[in-house]
C-alpha cells in the first residue's frame, strides 16, 4: 500500500464503508424509498452475519459538505474492491437510493474491537 508511514508500532487495516446520499433518492417514490431502505438493512444485516462488516450505522448531524455522508461501517477482509462489489450488490445502492464509497483505515494495531461481530460468526 501507498502512503503508509513508517511507525514504531503495528497498525490495524481495515476496510472502511462510506455511504451518500444517492442520485436517484430524491426522485424515487415514498414507498420505494421505505423498500429500499429495509432492504438494505437485510443486505447489511447478511453481510455482518457472513462476517464480512464488522460494524455498521447512521451518521446524523450538521456536515460542511452538501452532501455528507449517511452511514458508516468497517470491515476486514483485506480487499477494498471484494467490500465495494458486496456493497454495489445492496438493492439501494444498485437503484440510486445511495452511493458507497470503500476506503482503507489504518489505525494502531489492536485498538479497536467488535464484541457483536464475534458473537455473530
Amino acid at each position: 500500500m501507498t502512503g503508509v508511514p513508517q511507525l514504531d508500532f503495528a497498525l490495524d487495516t481495515y476496510e472502511c464503508i462510506v455511504l451518500y446520499p444517492g442520485a436517484s433518492g430524491r426522485a424515487l417514490p415514498a414507498e420505494t424509498v421505505q423498500r429500499l431502505q429495509a432492504e438494505h438493512t437485510e443486505h447489511m444485516q447478511a453481510l455482518q452475519r457472513r462476517g464480512i462488516i464488522l460494524v455498521a450505522g447512521s451518521v446524523d448531524g450538521p456536515a460542511r459538505n452538501p452532501e455528507p455522508p449517511i452511514g458508516f461501517g468497517l470491515a476486514r477482509t483485506g480487499s477494498v474492491d471484494d467490500v465495494r462489489s458486496v456493497m454495489e450488490a445492496d438493492p439501494a445502492v444498485q437503484a440510486g437510493l445511495y452511493r458507497v464509497d470503500v476506503m482503507t483505515f489504518l489505525c494502531p494495531a489492536g485498538s479497536l474491537e467488535f464484541p457483536l461481530a464475534k458473537t455473530q460468526s
